[in-house]
């Protein structure tokens, strides 16, 4: 049986691409969530990282979609 995995590279992708459509800079999602520095949100951008279910929900918020719409999901 073979289970769906996320794709990182894609969904990266995906944040960076919502990140323009709302004209969001990565300072800006840094104030939002309160980073110290931006290396999260570039590791998510690069498909290095995935933000935790808590940010998630925080950047599902943000860019007025749902989760499944940020997840790219194979």
């Amino acid at each position: 049986m073979k289970y769906p995995t996320i794709n990182l590279q894609k969904t990266g992708d995906n944040i960076t691409r919502l990140m323009k459509k709302n004209s969001l800079k990565t300072s800006k999602l840094q104030e939002i969530f309160g980073f110290e520095n931006p290396q999260t949100i570039y590791k998510w951008r690069r498909g290095e990282c995935l933000p935790s279910i808590d940010n998630l929900v925080i950047l599902a918020e943000v860019f007025k979609v749902t989760i499944d719409k940020i997840i790219i999901i194979e």
